[in-house]
């Protein structure tokens, strides 16, 4: 017996705009693993005067990260596509560069710049996919991007402080 096939979706945005909001979620969904990634290692091998309270930040901030990559995947699952799911996927999609963390980790102050750098680039990519979205009329989108940038524009700034 063949498999059934998919159902067809109406839910006011037609196939093509679906896909292109889909494909912007995906770069914002590969960009968003890699920072909680990121910041998770720097959370495990940060060292130094700043380690407690580093520490317990980059706790804060990947936990919350974590949450957020449910709502993402599950909006490109909304609108009828499968989400990245793999470690390949993700580097291929990210603006994002990975850190080593069993070989080398860098200094507390060089960690907290990445993760400004990081947390910069991920609003750069949601605000192409935002754009997307708001051409499309998807508010569901729309709102699950401005949400993500306002705490990931909070997280930089808090981060960037940090610096000064």
């Amino acid at each position: 017996m063949p498999a059934a096939s998919a159902p067809e979706i109406d839910i006011g945005i037609n196939a093509k705009d679906r896909a292109d909001i889909a494909a912007g979620l995906a770069h914002v969904l590969a960009d968003a693993y890699t920072l909680y990634l990121k910041t998770h290692n720097f959370h495990w091998n940060v060292t130094g005067p700043m380690f407690n309270s580093l520490h317990t930040l980059f706790e804060a901030q990947y936990t919350e990260q974590w949450a957020a990559l449910d709502e993402i995947a599950e909006r490109i699952r909304a609108l009828g596509f499968n989400a990245p799911g793999s470690y390949a996927e993700f580097a291929r999609l990210t603006s994002i560069k990975e850190e080593p963390g069993m070989t080398t980790a860098p200094a507390w102050h060089e960690m907290v710049q990445q993760l400004v750098d990081g947390n910069e680039a991920f609003c750069r990519t949601a605000r192409v996919a935002l754009d997307v979205a708001d051409d499309a009329d998807d508010a569901p989108t729309e709102d699950l991007l401005t949400q993500r940038l306002q705490t990931h524009e909070k997280y930089a700034w808090m981060l960037r402080s940090l610096l000064q």
